[in-house]
Order: structure tokens, then sequence, then C-alpha cells
């Protein structure tokens, strides 16, 4: 589960990458993004063009549940289902590295150790989101999913078996936006070990 990403990028090349349209008119946050905290999404309009936006991490939790929900990963849930099935409520969560942390402790400091993976080819990339309204707010989780085959056979199964943000290839943003949602979800799949690097 990844509770703690970064977005080291300036403004004016998240508009230029994403070829959207600047809708919020507050700084944006600095480095790390944790729940609770605004981030930056790009959801698409009516007419098709596309929009930055600040948003909350992390869905108002169900009853009983103290802390924001940050991870979609049971995407028949009824708390997703309505989000998932409607475009409109899909984004785009760009990034520049996310941290997961090791199952087992370090055997020096007894700690749990935090990795940081990255895209080499991609000064950002994108992880499937989906946002809503709330009372204070807009708000946005990002998509998660199982690995195929062995998950310690994975760059990050390795680190973290559990799961991996769904990071989205540059040619499926429109699909992710726009599509039904079957089509949408068969996006959402490991992505390449290959493609990937841990710090």
């Amino acid at each position: 589960m990844c509770n703690l990403y970064n977005l080291q990028v300036a403004r004016w090349e998240l508009l230029a990458y994403y070829n959207a349209q600047d809708a919020w008119r507050e700084d944006m946050a600095k480095d790390y993004v944790s729940p609770g905290r605004p981030g930056v999404v790009i959801t698409a309009t009516a007419n098709g063009t596309r929009e930055l936006h600040g948003m909350r991490w992390g869905f108002p939790p169900p009853q009983g549940v103290k802390a924001p929900v940050v991870n979609v990963r049971n995407y028949a849930s009824p708390f997703w289902r309505s989000a998932l099935a409607n475009p409109g409520r899909r984004c785009l969560v760009p990034v520049t590295a996310f941290q997961e942390w090791s199952v087992e402790p370090d055997p020096m400091t007894g700690k749990k150790r935090p990795h940081w993976f990255t895209v080499p080819s991609r000064p950002i990339f994108t992880f499937a989101g989906v946002w809503r309204p709330t009372d204070t707010g807009p708000a946005f989780a990002f998509l998660t999913c199982g690995y195929d085959g062995d998950a310690a056979a994975h760059v990050v199964g390795a680190v973290h078996p559990k799961a991996i943000p769904v990071i989205l290839h540059d040619e499926d943003y429109d699909r992710w936006l726009t599509a039904p949602v079957e089509d949408a979800l068969a996006l959402t799949c490991a992505y390449p070990s290959q493609l990937l690097a841990v710090a």
C-alpha cells in the first residue's frame, strides 16, 4: 500500500506534459504528497480537454475507519464502484517517485526500510486515479493491483508483495479517462519491472 509519493516538477511542466489547462489557482505542494494532504490530478472535461486540479489525497473513510482511504484495491467494492464506472470521476495522478516500506525490518537497525521507485525513462509518470466531491473539497485515490505470477520476481513485489500502484503507459491516458469501465479496468496490471528502478 503506497502512502507516500513525490512530485518534483514545476507546474508548467505538468501542463505541457499532459496538454492540460490550469484549473487550480493555488500553489502546488512541494515535494512529498502524503495522505490527507493536497496533490495534483488531471481530469478530462466533457469536450475532451484536460484540466489540472488540486485535490486532497484520500477519500473520506467508511464508518469506523479513522484514516482517509488512499488506495483502491477491491474494484468491485461499492465504496469504489460508482467512481470507477463514471469516466468523469477518473483522473490521472502525476508522480515522480513513490515509496514502499520493506516487509521485513533491516537486520542492522531493526526498522523497516523505505524504498523509492521511479520510471527512469519518464521524468513524470502517472497513476490511474479516481476522485469525488466531499464536504471539504474534492478528494482522490489511486488504484493498486497484484502481480502476475511470483510477486518476488517483480522489482516492487520483492519489497512490497501485497500490491503495486497502477502505473499507466502514456498511450493509455485517454483510455483511462474516457473508456467504459470494463475497458478501463483492463489497464490495471503491474507495470513492467524492467521499466522501473529502485533506490
